[in-house]
């Protein structure tokens, strides 16, 4: 029997296959650092059109638009959640110019070239244009990590992405209704307006219900996710019977309004919302690709091309250019905005829904529609991956090798060693979801994130723009090490160290963590963050002394009686070295800068009272209980 007709007459266990293949494209995504869509999509045509191991109409059968129509409608309602209308009142004009007629220039860009260069009609080249200017923090936020452009560049693409993702999904969406609309010449009017009121008011109206139902604890927080998720698709099946493919516009429209209500704590929903995505995003894009019919339809190949070109070096040029005119951005920031424009999940997965839409209605030439998305997806971002990070160091906008530092931890002693980086001029960025310390380190004047810096929300959100190193100091060392497995492959093995949070004499093999999940100790391996605790309430203080040729450490820890504990140390060219790194060992030289917590001046031995003190204490206690150094360096 044929291997193809073999995994088709055992379904279970070609979905297992395509589980096992989704997980494989995801890693293989994470490891090689390019956005997710492009293995899968790759490994969808192999296994589809290429080979013929996978044909999804024979897998699903009439299952395939419910179980298509119902995963976009999840994805969509997932990154209308993100949407936080009180986020855009920072973002700059240059970010709501690029989201909004900027979008508006593109999609005409896009409209006009998939009709002139690919043959579509315009209701389908109009269709593809909202569908195509749509890019997303999903792809946009792996390149920006591998192009590491400055902060102006990395900031404007990244709140590009966030913004334009649920944005442009509702554009597309009213889009397709008026062209579904246009389908139907015998309808009046009212029912098009209808359409496009009722699938808003059933979407608010579902969001104001759970939105109820949350706010008076009716659902227990274990079950907030399955009822949102529950109450979701209800939504959409509801508002599709009642007024005609009106579900993925009432669907938006909830996420939107429950990500914007005050007084509900949407994190529950959100979580779990982010893991159903990843899986769902896996199977659909591997079914959507492996859909393809191969060879294409004559000319789509040519087309395919020349609308891509026309898209990257013609309308994303136009577009940026028009949005940041007035804007502090250079003419090399410019240029660099408008190469990074990947296009990502959002296109895929509507242009599919729709085209299956638009097949059962017999719309002409649909079928060229998805394999011109699926296109300009592969292109743009295999293209700008290749490119983006060699023409940021052309243009001179690339961010040098990152040596600022993310802080996990927001009690005393992480806003303690944060505040002494911070003071010395090192890039210092405090991440936690405990509360009460990052307001504390706000007043402080502290860089914060407020959120569990390993979370979803922080792969979309969290600026690691000239951030190149993690120090866990969470209390609790399991999320220490849950942190130093994530970013490893960010900053690297010997970028990322943990302060112990037992001692070594107290740490037994139950206790102890596995080998993978450790990392180097933070200031040593017999300093913990209780001794730390203990000896900041005790009056112990950072201190910052710059060492010299007759001033070296030897003299520093005489000064105080040997008992200072060495924390982190700068050179005249800014490098940072670190206590307990592995990698720097010798003892701190002259020509550095030292931070040391060191007692306080009553425990000394030489005391106002006993006489006068050691020119080495008098020298070091010169040094500021705020970290700037006693001499320039």
């Amino acid at each position: 029997m044929h291997l193809a007709d073999l995994l088709t007459s055992r379904p279970a266990l070609l979905l297992s296959l395509i589980l096992a293949i989704g997980f494989l494209a995801q890693w293989l995504a994470w490891r090689v650092r390019v956005p997710a869509i492009l293995p899968l999509l790759l490994t969808g045509l192999l296994l589809g059109p290429f080979t013929g191991l996978l044909d999804p109409d024979a897998l699903l059968g009439d299952l395939l638009f419910p179980v298509v129509s119902l995963s976009v409608a999840v994805i969509l309602f997932e990154g209308s959640l993100n949407l936080r209308f009180a986020e855009l009142e920072g973002i700059g004009h240059a970010v709501r110019r690029l989201s909004t007629y900027g979008a508006l220039v593109a999609l005409l860009g896009l409209a006009a070239a998939a009709h002139w260069l690919a043959g579509l009609p315009w209701s389908l080249s109009f269709l593809f244009g909202a569908i195509a200017c749509v890019t997303g923090p999903t792809v946009v936020n792996p390149l920006l990590r591998v192009v590491r452009p400055n902060a102006r560049v990395a900031s404007l693409l990244r709140w590009e992405g966030i913004v334009i993702d649920p944005l442009g999904a509702l554009l597309a969406v009213l889009t397709y209704e008026i062209i579904a609309a246009k389908q139907f010449p015998g309808e009046p009017l009212w029912l098009f307006v209808l359409t496009l009121v009722g699938g808003t008011l059933i979407g608010l109206l579902a969001a104001w219900l759970l939105a109820l139902a949350l706010r008076r604890h009716f659902i227990p927080e274990y079950l907030q996710g399955y009822a949102a998720l529950a109450l979701m698709l209800a939504t959409f099946s509801l508002s599709n019977a009642l007024t005609r493919e009106s579900g993925l516009l009432a669907v938006t429209a909830m996420g939107i309004a429950l990500g914007n209500l005050r007084g509900i704590h949407v994190e529950p929903i959100t979580s779990f919302k982010e893991n159903l995505s990843i899986l769902l995003v896996s199977i659909l894009f591997l079914v959507l690709a492996a859909r393809l019919s191969w060879p294409l339809p004559p000319g789509m190949l040519l087309g395919g091309l020349l609308v891509y070109l026309a898209a990257q070096f013609v309308v994303r040029p136009l577009s940026v250019w028009l949005s940041t005119l007035g804007s502090p951005l250079s003419t090399r920031e410019r240029l660099l905005a408008a190469w990074i424009s990947p296009r990502g999940i959002v296109a895929a997965s509507i242009s599919a829904l729709f085209a299956l839409q638009l097949q059962e209605r017999g719309v002409e030439g649909v079928d060229r529609l998805v394999p011109l998305v699926f296109m300009l997806i592969i292109a743009t971002v295999v293209v700008q991956s290749l490119t983006s990070r060699h023409l940021a160091r052309w243009l001179g906008v690339r961010e040098p090798d990152p040596r600022g530092v993310l802080v996990y931890g927001a009690g005393p002693v992480a806003r303690a060693v944060a505040q002494a980086l911070h003071d010395q001029g090192v890039q210092v960025l405090v991440a936690d979801d405990d509360w009460e310390g990052i307001r504390a380190a706000r007043m402080a004047g502290l860089p914060t994130y407020f959120g569990n810096p390993t979370s979803r929300h922080a792969s979309r959100h969290l600026d690691l723009t000239g951030l190149g190193r993690l120090l866990a100091l969470s209390t609790q060392h399991e999320r220490n090490s849950l942190a130093v497995v994530h970013y490893r492959q960010e900053f690297g093995r010997d970028k990322v160290l943990a302060l112990r949070t037992v001692a070594r004499e107290q740490g037994s093999e139950r206790q102890r963590l596995a080998e993978p999940l450790q990392a180097p100790a933070l200031f040593g391996r017999d300093v913990t963050h209780a001794r730390l605790q203990e000896l900041l309430d005790a009056g112990w203080k950072l201190k910052t002394t710059a060492l010299t040729d007759k001033y070296g450490w030897e003299q520093f820890q005489q000064a105080w009686g040997g008992r200072a504990i060495l924390l982190f140390t700068l050179n005249d060219k800014g490098q940072l070295r670190l206590a307990g790194d592995p990698a720097h060992t010798a003892p701190p030289a002259p020509g550095q800068a030292v931070t040391a917590l060191v007692p306080p001046d009553v425990v000394l031995p030489h005391s106002p009272a006993a006489g006068p003190k050691p020119a080495a204490q008098e020298q070091a206690s010169a040094a500021t209980d705020s970290g700037t150094p006693a001499a320039p360096y």
